[in-house]
């Protein structure tokens, strides 16, 4: 059984490096891959205004605008309609109001169409076709109201009149069609055109000016309408690709959930395993330590060799020492497995830290080390498990011996927190831990650089099983270090744990309460 056991523990350990270097060669592999993927998307989204995916948005950026501006567009051709009927024939006037209402009414309808439709079913360059021919045939109409007003009317100020409406489209038009290149200048040419021929040799100062205004106007608002599309695409591509870069970071976010999700139930089957193999690796153990105590002091009789009497102390030395580490080991592993049982009772922790005092004695003495205990006076009981209580303060004071110099100091503390908790802490003035190896100490198995150097062998074992024990009772361990002037762990527990005094029942209600 226990071959099969090592076997198995051979077998999880090169699972874990196996997986880990897969991890590690992959690594690289997969960060560039990412910023391949994230490059070209960007390269994708940041093109001009070519790119097929905004024409077909600026196609339907263009027909909401139709669509909102053409109750006015409607209404003004039906105030012109209306007084060119008041000054002018009918019979033009109504095929002008046909063909100009006509031609916005379709422009309308053809809005609505491609504004309901997908996407992915727009036919770009037919639906672009089919609106800049209807924007000649609403051009048409104007260039048709210019020749009608010349004709009929003389050129009393009607002329002036028509261009101010003409430069109040060509205005409204560069607002509304801007996300349609071509618009204006399809729209407007032959209309501006028409105007300036038919007015600029007139005797009269107010027409040629308005004739030059007009031909002034359409290429100063087409360069308007030109740079409100080029936003218009910038902003479609920036929101393009905030959407796409979202994507990306909802990804990575899920890949990393469940990496960190499958490292946790890895982490977890492992610390499971070891929790399960307590008697299994305990078993083996016992013996080899208890047959070795037995030779090393010769129960069942003399051993005539001194070298196999001092093997026999050493087997059982090392043996010691391996069901102390195994014992850290399954004990971390319970706590991280949540298997770590705790029997509660009120105790004082005080009475705990000096009885763990006491038993550290030899080892602080052997170190010619001070111990300095500084004890509240009157703490109220604490409610808590004593043997984690008793290994918290062993693993923080053997720290504490291990990195204090000979003749140096040690400061076992217990009071009260500024919560109403209670907290032990116990102070050192040896080397230090940098700032930067924190992280590292309280990680299992970790060590810092300054303890690989100068301290004596450990496992890296002690602060982690006292950080899980704390959490374990709802408190905190904290470390405070400088370098070349000592450590301080301070572990402190909630006001929830303390347990308040109750006052003494006065003799007379007793005596009542016991008649």
């Amino acid at each position: 059984m226990n071959a099969g056991n090592a076997y198995q523990l051979m077998a999880l350990n090169n699972s874990f490096m196996s997986d880990k270097f897969i991890v590690d060669r992959r690594k690289p592999r997969r960060q560039s891959d990412v910023a391949r993927a994230v490059q070209r998307t960007r390269d994708r989204l940041l093109q001009n205004s070519g790119n097929p995916v905004f024409d077909r948005e600026m196609l339907k950026i263009h027909a909401r605008g139709i669509i909102n501006s053409a109750p006015a567009i409607l209404l003004l051709v039906l105030a012109i309609g209306v007084a060119g009927l008041a000054i002018g024939p009918a019979r033009d006037m109504l095929f002008w109001g046909v063909l100009t209402g006509g031609s916005y009414a379709g422009l309308y309808l053809l809005s609505r169409h491609v504004d309901g439709m997908a996407l992915d079913e727009m036919d770009v360059r037919g639906q672009r076709v089919q609106f800049l021919v209807l924007h000649f045939l609403s051009g048409l109409g104007w260039a048709y109201l210019v020749l009608l007003e010349c004709r009929e009317c003389g050129f009393g100020h009607v002329p002036v009149f028509v261009a101010i409406i003409l430069l109040v489209m060509i205005a409204a038009t560069a607002l509304v069609a801007s996300s349609l290149r071509g618009a204006i200048i399809v729209t407007f040419a032959l209309p501006v055109a028409t105007y300036a021929v038919t007015y600029v040799q007139l005797p009269l100062a107010v027409e040629p000016i308005m004739a030059g205004l007009l031909v002034l106007s359409l290429p100063f608002f087409s360069y308007v309408a030109h740079h409100r599309n080029q936003a218009a695409v910038s902003i479609l591509a920036f929101r393009t690709e905030n959407d796409a870069l979202i994507a990306e970071l909802e990804t990575a976010k899920a890949m990393s959930d469940e990496a960190r999700r499958r490292a946790e139930e890895a982490n977890l089957a492992k610390s499971r395993f070891l929790a399960s193999m307590s008697h299994e690796l305990r078993t083996p153990l016992n013996a080899i330590l208890g047959f070795s105590e037995v030779m090393a002091k010769e129960v069942l009789g003399p051993i005539q060799n001194q070298t196999y009497r001092d093997y026999a102390k050493d087997v059982h030395d090392s043996g010691q020492h391996l069901l102390e580490l195994i014992n850290e080991i399954l004990d971390l592993s319970r706590i991280e497995a949540g298997r770590y049982q705790l029997n509660e009772e009120p105790l004082y922790l005080s009475d705990v830290v000096q009885e763990c005092c006491r038993m550290m004695e030899l080892k602080i003495r052997a170190k010619n080390i001070r111990l300095i205990q500084q004890f509240e006076p009157s703490l109220p009981r604490l409610q808590g498990d004593e043997r984690a209580l008793r290994q918290i303060t062993l693993n923080l004071l053997s720290n504490a011996v291990k990195f204090t110099p000979s003749g140096g100091e040690i400061r076992a503390r217990v009071g009260w927190t500024a919560g109403g908790g209670q907290y032990i802490s116990v102070k050192d003035n040896g080397p230090g831990i940098p700032e930067d190896e924190m992280p590292v100490v309280l990680a299992a198995f970790g060590q810092g650089s300054i303890a690989i150097k100068s301290a004596e062998q450990g496992t890296g074992l002690g602060l982690p099983i006292v950080q899980g024990l704390a959490s374990l009772h709802g408190g905190v361990l904290e470390l405070k270090s400088k370098l070349r002037e000592g450590t301080e762990a301070i572990v402190a527990f909630p006001r929830s744990r303390v347990l308040e005094e109750l006052p003494p029942i006065p003799a007379r209600q007793g005596r009542k309460a016991a008649g």
